[in-house]
């Protein structure tokens, strides 16, 4: 163990997740670096998933198992864990049950914020199941200003803020907001970056530092259907356009991000979505102090109407096919 590297704080919430946390803990502990703590937070879990954690607590001194005595949701079990965090530790970095990080993670993050004091939030590539998530983002000189980041996400729309387990925070920032995510939003660590890059600097490792399940028992994997990151981009254009573009820039990004995403909306209306995924739009919505937009949201389905009209080939085609699976699937439900 090297004396002159930074103390992480590594932590990992979980809840019957016993089918994929040892991948989790053993990712954590190949790490290259090995000045971390980490610390598993158990929330009540029924599946075997606390005996999974206590057989590694006992042979890694590293390891602080915590047992939450209550079952908590999951912004909630997150805050707790998050708070357990050492006074000593320099970074943070969450590694959700689920997901895995690669050797180099922990020993790349901690040297990409060794860089400058300035820097809050440290990003890379992730893997999204087969999917790398994050290109398009420029290579260059760091650290970045914070603003310029969430600037160039709003204009551009390239994501770099992946999952928590894709960033790593400084440990002081942790430490100061109590609790750290705020669990009336939706999409609370989405935003939780934008917040951070608002008074602090931003760096990225060109590299691809973790993997994110796509399983449909995974963490997201209930919602992965209800096209959260649209409404995701919404949300963030509503909330943040105003403060950190100019005003004719924010205006102007506004009114094209709800085109774009009652578009999307109009679409999903043609195939009947249940009304499950109404309510997630509707809760995410509630977040801007909004609501959908049922006649505007009308006229963007009739003008997709009258687009596919026009282009009655393949395109429409496509969407018929959709439509009789999803109203085949409807059927045998209700049979």
């Amino acid at each position: 163990m090297s004396l002159s590297e930074p103390l992480v704080s590594v932590v990992t919430p979980f809840r019957n997740t016993a089918p994929y946390l040892s991948q989790c803990i053993e990712s954590v502990l190949a790490q290259s670096c090995s000045q971390f703590e980490y610390i598993l937070s158990d929330n009540c879990s029924t599946d075997g998933s606390r005996e999974i954690a206590e057989g590694y607590a006992l042979r890694d001194a590293r390891i602080r198992l915590i047992r939450q005595p209550q079952l908590l949701s999951q912004v909630q079990h997150y805050n707790r864990a998050l708070a357990e965090i050492s006074k000593d530790s320099r970074y943070c970095k969450i590694v959700q049950a689920d997901d895995f990080i690669f050797p180099e993670c922990l020993c790349l993050m901690a040297q990409a914020f060794e860089q400058s004091e300035s820097i809050g939030l440290v990003s890379a590539y992730d893997l999204k199941g087969d999917v790398v998530r994050g290109s398009g983002f420029p290579y260059g000189t760091s650290p970045i200003p914070g603003k310029e980041v969430v600037r160039f996400y709003l204009r551009t729309g390239v994501f770099v803020f992946g999952s928590p387990t894709t960033v790593m925070y400084r440990s002081s920032i942790v430490r100061e907001s109590k609790p750290f995510y705020d669990e009336r939003l939706l999409h609370e660590d989405t935003e939780k970056c934008v917040q951070v890059l608002e008074h602090r600097d931003f760096a990225f490792v060109h590299q691809v530092l973790s993997f994110l399940r796509l399983d449909k028992e995974s963490i997201s994997g209930g919602v992965r259907t209800f096209q959260p990151n649209v409404l995701d981009r919404y949300i963030l254009v509503r909330r943040y356009a105003s403060r950190f573009l100019e005003e004719s820039e924010a205006t102007a990004l506004r009114e094209a991000s709800k085109r774009s995403y009652y578009d999307v909306l109009s679409l999903e209306a043609l195939t009947f979505r249940a009304p499950a995924f109404w309510r997630y739009h509707q809760e995410g919505l509630q977040t801007v102090s909004e609501t959908l937009e049922w006649p505007y949201l009308s006229l963007r389905i009739g003008r997709e109407l009258l687009r596919l009209a026009a282009n009655p080939g393949s395109t429409i085609g496509r969407v018929w096919h959709f439509c009789k699976k999803r109203w085949s699937k409807r059927s045998t439900a209700l049979g």
